[in-house]
């Protein structure tokens, strides 16, 4: 993940250097996006930083440190990327954007990403659990009853803690991009923009999580929010069709996770998270690039 964070830093810091220096036209006719919209969407892959995840409720108060967790691809069938009915199953992605000048724009959009905690990993846990905990009351195993500091436990799902958010680790973001043309075709349709961007926005996961063997598949709920910096790439095919293919690294923290599916308990994290999407997109309104 941290080798997906650094390339996008590297990769932005370029950018904004080369854009203060003056940049040799690549044909007598200028580039020209102002007044384009757009729609795109793709699947995409994640990674995740280590995390800290705190758990309360009554009868308890804890924390996870340095929890490792993974995203869920879908793996390739027909059945699935091709049906309409399933298409938002696997890892997506969907924008919708609005260039208000040449080489700037705005767009709302959605990363649907998947977020699952390995089970059974030897975590170091802090702060107090009950012999009872929650309302009504559960009775906690033993083995994990007491007051702890960085005391190593092994996190086992049958009693313990499973936890994931794959109905979605879904971040819903407003994104400011900007674009520079690389290369263009002589027939002035097809090319390749380079473009970076920042983004922010919440989150809002659907988190199936067991916590002392209670819990269910959660409903959405607003979590928390994020930001983001991305770098990538934009493929003119045509005058109305495009590939793009982007990498983003970002910071969520999510105050209010559903955990056992009762009001009074609930989790807090924060996600350092590097994602690589790749999309198919659509250009309509007013389309004039190099024209």
């Amino acid at each position: 993940m941290y080798k997906i964070l650094t390339f996008t830093l590297i990769s932005i810091s370029f950018i904004f250097s080369s854009a203060a220096q003056e940049i040799k036209p690549l044909s007598k006719k200028p580039y020209s996006r102002k007044g384009e919209k757009f729609f795109f969407w793709g699947y995409n892959r994640s990674e995740y930083a280590k995390s800290d995840i705190t758990f309360r409720g009554k009868g308890y108060d804890f924390t996870l440190h340095n929890a490792t967790a993974k995203d869920l691809p879908i793996p390739f069938s027909a059945d699935v990327y091709f049906d309409i009915t399933r298409l938002s199953v696997p890892q997506y992605n969907i924008r919708y954007g609005y260039f208000f000048s040449d080489h700037w724009s705005i767009s709302i959009g959605s990363d649907h990403m998947k977020y699952v905690m390995d089970d059974n990993q030897v975590l170091e846990v802090s702060g107090h659990i009950s012999a009872q905990v929650s309302d009504p009351a559960i009775t906690v195993n033993p083995e994990y009853v007491g007051d702890f500091n960085h005391t190593p436990k092994l996190i086992r799902p049958e009693d313990f803690l499973h936890y994931e958010h794959t109905d979605g680790f879904n971040y819903l973001h407003l994104e400011l991009d900007r674009y520079d043309r690389l290369w263009k075709a002589k027939n002035n349709i097809q090319g390749i923009d380079w473009l970076v961007g920042v983004g922010a926005g919440t989150i809002i996961p659907r988190t199936d999580s067991h916590l002392f063997t209670i819990g269910r598949n959660n409903h959405f709920n607003f979590a928390g929010y994020g930001v983001s910096l991305k770098t990538g790439l934009r493929f003119d095919l045509s005058r109305r069709f495009f590939l793009q293919t982007d990498v983003k690294g970002g910071f969520t923290r999510l105050n209010h996770v559903h955990t056992t599916g009762r009001d009074s308990d609930y989790a807090q994290q924060s996600i350092w998270f590097g994602e690589f999407y790749g999309v198919l997109g659509y250009k309509f309104g007013k389309n004039r690039i190099n024209k």
